[in-house]
């Protein structure tokens, strides 16, 4: 296959997911705009916010990248040998996920108090109201994690089977349900008794069951609907649940980062949490639009690919989807560093959240943007060792980059304060993504120049010239005082001027074949 071809299947599949997610990542930030406005920056937001982060902690491992890794690849291998055993796998692992979570959402139900206790310090534990609303939280929100699991499960099996669109957009409902229950159910929630906080988990849980169900009738439209063979322990699933435990390891190390982070952060002052959250928040936008985008679209081309025997054809969409993350991950980078406080203030500032919230928020983004390009390329090479039947190697390399970041943490977090979170998390992405790029070169046998290439330099360039742009285009266009509908258009204004230059940027330098053709797309 050709360069163009693979570039079009992989661009093709990879708009369809962004555009989709761009609907769920808009109102993801409708919905912390909802919270930052009701609850603000406060202990209440900081009770959620952990207790949310502890069906998170196993949703990243059941529901995320690792189960995504593990699964695709193998239904993959599956479905091009033998159709009807694919149908038999999906609903087998559908069961075996539904019996291994719900355990695991009882044992978070029976252990609430003593998980948070865990999670948290003194500082935090010192208010008991906030400590007990909490515990309330994480048991209301417990079984979210099988609901989500199944529709991560959903979601990989349509992937691979070249729909792309409505799993990427049912995250979106998640959020619609979110927003409905945070402004519908607080008024109720007084009413008989209870903190209006409580909206937020039964939020969650509406959303989880949404989200999973939506996908269930393009899967019977598509003759993958329940049905057997059923058998729950077989080689195919016994594969997909080693490489999950393989995968554990990592997921394990990544939420001992969670805690160490979230227990420095408590300690460091109240709000910091939240403000974390916040920036991460607007962190993740581009993540999620471009680079779990182009990531989800690879691991499906490249595992068919590679399980057909086709290596080069599977390095070319390699090559593109490591090229397209570049090419819209920089001037994203660009942009949102340039206009950091700006989208902060626009977004957040409002109601309960204030000035000082903005600020803090603003330090945080600063420092997470710093890993923006690599947290990119990590989405699309971690997944891919999977598919070379090496996933102990991703593993091995986000274990030694987490202990890295926690090191890093605990010693400068107390001299520095909650920032130095956000800044170890960029530099242990940097040095996550770099050590897999040097695996990738010496499994895949392919030169350095797969990565440095003059193209990519061109595109950094013109990522420098449009952060310098769009900064003085705002710091003449914005003005804090103005009216929001004013302060929005010139927000957009500068945004726009920004894109212009980095688009005349890349003509220049030799690159608008590939800018069209992008836009062309689209």
């Amino acid at each position: 296959m050709g360069q163009s071809s693979s570039t079009k299947r992989v661009l093709l599949s990879s708009i369809k997911m962004a555009i989709a997610t761009f609907s769920s990542r808009i109102l993801g930030l409708v919905r912390e705009q909802a919270i930052a406005a009701v609850f603000g920056a406060s202990g209440v937001t900081d009770a959620f916010t952990i207790a949310y982060r502890i069906p998170n902690m196993l949703r990243d491992l059941f529901a995320e990248g690792a189960f995504s890794s593990a699964f695709v690849p193998t239904f993959t291998g599956v479905k091009i040998k033998n159709e009807k055993l694919a149908k038999g796998l999906l609903w087998s692992m559908a069961v075996l996920l539904t019996l291994i979570t719900g355990s695991l959402s009882l044992a978070i139900v029976i252990y609430a108090q003593e998980i948070v206790m865990a999670l948290t310090n003194e500082v935090f534990n010192s208010d008991v109201e906030r400590l007990n609303m909490t515990v309330g939280l994480v048991r209301i929100m417990a079984p979210f994690l099988v609901l989500i699991s199944l529709a991560a499960l959903f979601m990989g099996t349509l992937n691979t089977l070249k729909v792309f669109f409505v799993p990427s957009f049912a995250p979106a409902l998640f959020n619609i349900a979110m927003i409905g229950c945070i402004f519908i159910l607080p008024d109720h929630l007084k009413v008989w008794g209870h903190h209006p906080v409580y909206s937020l988990g039964i939020g969650v849980m509406l959303g989880g069951f949404v989200q999973m169900i939506v996908q269930v009738p393009l899967l019977i439209k598509k003759g993958y609907g329940p049905q057997g063979p059923f058998k729950l322990i077989s080689t195919d699933s016994k594969t997909v649940l080693n490489r999950i435990g393989i995968g554990t390891i990592g997921i394990a190390a990544t939420q001992i980062n969670v805690i160490v982070t979230t227990i420095l952060a408590t300690g460091t002052v109240v709000g910091a949490v939240s403000w974390l959250t916040f920036a991460f928040r607007l962190f993740q936008f581009p993540v999620g639009i471009l680079s779990v985008s182009i990531a989800g679209s690879n691991l499906v081309h490249f595992s068919e690919a590679w399980k057909n025997t086709e290596k080069e054809k599977a390095i070319g969409y390699l090559s593109t989807s490591y090229f397209l993350s570049f090419l819209t991950i920089v001037p994203a980078m660009a942009l949102l560093f340039a206009l950091a406080k700006e989208s902060v203030h626009l977004v957040f500032e409002r109601g309960a959240f204030d000035m000082n919230d903005t600020s803090m928020t603003y330090t945080a983004l600063k420092y997470y943007l710093i890993g923006l390009p690599s947290y990119g390329l990590y989405k699309i090479f971690a997944p891919t060792f999977f598919t070379l039947d090496k996933p102990k190697i991703p593993v091995k390399i986000s274990v030694f980059a987490i202990l890295c970041n926690i090191v890093f943490c605990m010693y400068f977090t107390p001299k520095y304060g909650f920032w130095v979170l956000a800044l170890g998390t960029s530099l242990s992405m940097i040095l996550n993504s770099g050590i897999q790029a040097v695996c990738l070169k010496r499994l895949l046998e392919i030169p350095w120049s797969f990565f440095f290439k003059l193209r990519i330099l061109k595109i950094i360039i013109a990522g420098v010239l449009t952060y310098v742009a769009t900064l003085q285009a705002s710091e003449y266009l914005f003005n804090y005082s103005d009216p929001f509908y004013r302060k929005a258009f010139m927000f957009c204004l500068s945004g726009a001027l920004g894109a212009l230059c980095y688009s005349v940027a890349l003509i220049i330098l030799g690159e608008g074949k590939e800018l069209k053709k992008v836009i062309k797309r689209k």
